[in-house]
């Protein structure tokens, strides 16, 4: 990899949470509460999977018993949702991974164990902050060695104001190269899921040459301080 964790080091430094951005209010406990009996009711016989695509694949945030490699059809990984918060500011917004439609997508399938709900809580309330939310959860079928399983994943929400369809890589270079948050860079945030699908033995083409360009970015700046 080109963006290595040095150059991930240039790349602007973590700030104090400034609270929620202006505009869409954030979900509230009974939004949360609704939302996992949601998943629960729709979901099939026996275990709850997930889909994981981006940074669930390096920090899930919920108990995690099993993962599978896996492919979804109709959807694609995609840097399409502006973020004020978390690995941007209102200053300098960042980018996020969501699913947009078409294509493919290849990542990890893992099954919830423990108390499912309570891990439903903790995933929820890390991938839906405001409403309407940049991402919805939804169900689809990954395709596995083993056949099909039915997951739960995130897709974007072509109606919320915070997406922001399909962007020139360049652009998207320039955005994750100078984008950080509480949470830290979104620098950190690619360079960790690629060295994640890379271990994996899934080669995403497109955020292969995205790391190489963020590289070439960071490569440039002065160390920050």
């Amino acid at each position: 990899m080109a963006l290595t964790r040095e150059l991930v080091a240039r790349a602007p430094p973590s700030s104090a949470d400034p609270g929620p951005a202006p505009g869409p209010p954030p979900m509230t406990d009974e939004d949360y509460e609704l939302a996992v009996q949601q998943i629960v009711a729709g979901a099939p016989a026996g275990e709850i999977w997930l889909f994981a695509y981006g940074s669930l694949l390096w920090k899930p945030e919920c108990e995690i018993a099993d993962g599978r490699r896996a492919v979804i059809h109709g959807w694609h990984r995609a840097y399409c949702v502006r973020v004020l918060r978390f690995r941007g500011t209102v200053d300098r917004p960042g980018l996020m991974m969501s699913l947009d439609r078409g294509g493919q997508c290849h990542g990890m399938i893992m099954r919830l164990a423990g108390d499912v709900q309570a891990s439903l809580h903790k995933l929820l309330r890390r991938e839906l902050v405001i409403k309407p939310s940049p991402q919805c959860f939804r169900w689809c079928t990954a395709h596995t060695a083993g056949g099909p399983v039915r997951v739960i994943t995130f897709a974007v929400n072509h109606r919320s104001e915070r997406y922001v369809g399909k962007l020139d890589l360049d652009d998207i270079a320039d955005a994750v190269a100078t984008a950080a948050g509480h949470w830290g860079s979104c620098a950190e945030y690619l360079h960790e899921t690629v060295a994640r699908l890379e271990e994996l033995g899934i080669h995403d083409r497109k955020l292969w040459r995205l790391q190489q360009l963020v590289a070439e970015r960071l490569g440039r700046s002065r160390v920050s301080a």
